[in-house]
């Protein structure tokens, strides 16, 4: 994008049509690009559903290994108010929140914070509040945390925001369009006053 963008730039002050030409082919490429992978995200949706099945289970496994990651993790997991990527007990894939006999963790059998229900009367964060909760019946579970996948709830949010959503997507595309047109343009504008000068044994002047 820097590179895009100073081609654009320095192509609009300098007058130079080779990075203006460079600009809009590149925009144009990344315009295919984006509506290949629209058209490919529809064919492919049960696909893409699995990948972020597993890119999120993947990233459960990880959860303490990295404070970026857990960050991001707790956000979805609060934002969408969801558990794991199918359900809470997608956190027995990490050794520390397992259910099994072994592990030693005083997470065993529970969940993040960003899994439980927040009490909106209370002002400081109870990040206990997941401990042994998966040794409860499930019914008795969803009065502590949200027991539903973090896939689900980010399908169920793009249907209930597809307008916002395509409308920024379309909002983008025609941004995009509008400056291949521009740099278009500014080709043929440079192109056709280079045209109105000839060349002397002294240098160029404009034709009358």
């Amino acid at each position: 994008m820097s590179v895009l963008g100073f081609a654009g730039c320095i192509g609009a002050l300098r007058e130079n049509t080779f990075l203006l030409k460079f600009f809009s082919v590149f925009l144009g490429l990344i315009f295919f690009l984006e509506l290949a992978t629209g058209i490919l995200a529809f064919v492919f949706k049960d696909w893409i559903r699995d990948q972020l099945n597993l890119f999120i289970n993947n990233n459960v496994k990880a959860y303490r290994d990295d404070i970026d990651l857990q960050n991001l993790i707790d956000f979805a997991q609060e934002y969408w108010s969801c558990c794991g990527a199918r359900g809470p007990n997608d956190w027995n894939l990490n050794i520390y929140f397992n259910c099994t006999d072994v592990n030693p963790s005083r997470e065993r059998c529970g969940v993040p914070f960003s899994c439980c229900v927040r009490d909106p009367v209370e002002d400081v964060l109870n990040t206990q509040c997941g401990y042994d909760v998966r040794l409860k019946l499930e019914l008795e579970q969803q009065g502590f945390i949200h027991t539903k996948g973090c896939v689900g709830q980010f399908e169920k949010w793009l249907q209930d925001n597809l307008i916002i959503v395509a409308g920024i997507f379309v909002g983008i595309a025609l941004l995009q369009i509008f400056g291949i047109c521009l740099a278009q343009n500014l080709v043929s504008d440079i192109k056709a006053v280079k045209a109105n000068w000839i060349k002397h044994d002294d240098g160029y002047r404009l034709l009358k």
